[in-house]
């Protein structure tokens, strides 16, 4: 059985940057998966009455909005399967329409039915970061986030996010495929942040690890006055990773996500591919 993985593209009102498309198949060419890509097509409701008709003219305004979110569709989906092509990926396309306020959790249903997912991400777009919420949080799958200005390449060093949490155990159990295809990992562990249940957390994880046969090391670091999501994402970087694994923290109350500080910080500011696990 070949391993799949979802591809969500964002359409309206902002849609995903072309980026997504080469960066997908290059990852998915990595691991020798094959891609399911779907666009996400705002469907809008006509909530016009006759003042709005006459003022706006609301019912032409809402085709060419749905009508740009399938045109950009469309754009993306082809462009995934050019990419796809150079790549040597097997792909299969389809398109789902939703309600705007609907668009994340349309996308995580279908992520449910993959084994990962690789998302996109770019600065200031709250659409795909809305998509990227939803796919974390609602599919029961790892997702990957890709950030736009991200340069392709191998998976060969990965940094692991690691305070002994239930979280932080179900991503690396869900990073296996990565972790088994890594020459190097890394394991990080903020020691300053917040209160550890056990001491050397993180070289026990690279100890264990290393039982199985991988090349891990364990890492104590201090965020100090630093964002958390900054002091991982730069580590990770300084140590020559290539992605950071880690437990998307949050919970929902009163439909509206609440999300622990790593995971908020890398959602608003993605330096490098990181898979969330929930």
């Amino acid at each position: 059985m070949k391993l799949q993985a979802f591809v969500p593209f964002a359409t309206y009102p902002e849609a995903n940057a072309d980026a997504l498309a080469a960066h997908a198949a290059a990852v998915a060419a990595g691991i020798g998966a094959v891609i399911r890509a779907v666009a996400i097509n705002a469907d809008i409701p006509d909530v016009s009455n006759a003042l709005s008709k006459l003022l706006l003219d609301t019912p032409e305004l809402i085709r060419q909005a749905e009508a740009a979110s399938r045109q950009q569709g469309q754009h993306l989906l082809a462009l995934v399967k050019e990419k796809s092509g150079l790549a040597g990926v097997d792909l299969t396309i389809a398109v789902v329409n939703a309600p705007i306020a609907a668009l994340g959790e349309a996308a995580a249903l279908q992520a449910r039915y993959s084994d990962l997912s690789l998302v996109g991400w770019e600065a200031g777009n709250t659409t795909s970061r809305a998509i990227a919420e939803a796919v974390v949080f609602g599919s029961g799958r790892p997702a990957i986030l890709l950030p736009e200005l991200w340069e392709p390449s191998p998976f060969d060093h990965l940094a692991i996010a690691w305070d002994g949490s239930r979280v932080a155990a179900r991503a690396v159990a869900d990073a296996r495929l990565f972790l088994e295809r890594a020459a190097r990992i890394s394991v990080l562990t903020v020691v300053d942040e917040k209160p550890l249940k056990e001491k050397a957390a993180g070289e026990r994880l690279a100890t264990a690890l290393r039982e199985r046969g991988l090349n891990a090391e364990g890492a104590e670091i201090m965020a100090q006055d630093c964002p958390i999501a900054e002091t991982l994402q730069q580590t990770a970087i300084e140590k020559g990773g290539q992605l950071l694994v880690m437990g998307g923290y949050g919970h929902s109350r009163l439909r509206d996500f609440i999300l622990g500080g790593a995971t908020q910080g890398v959602l608003s500011d993605l330096l490098m591919p990181v898979l969330l696990s929930h």
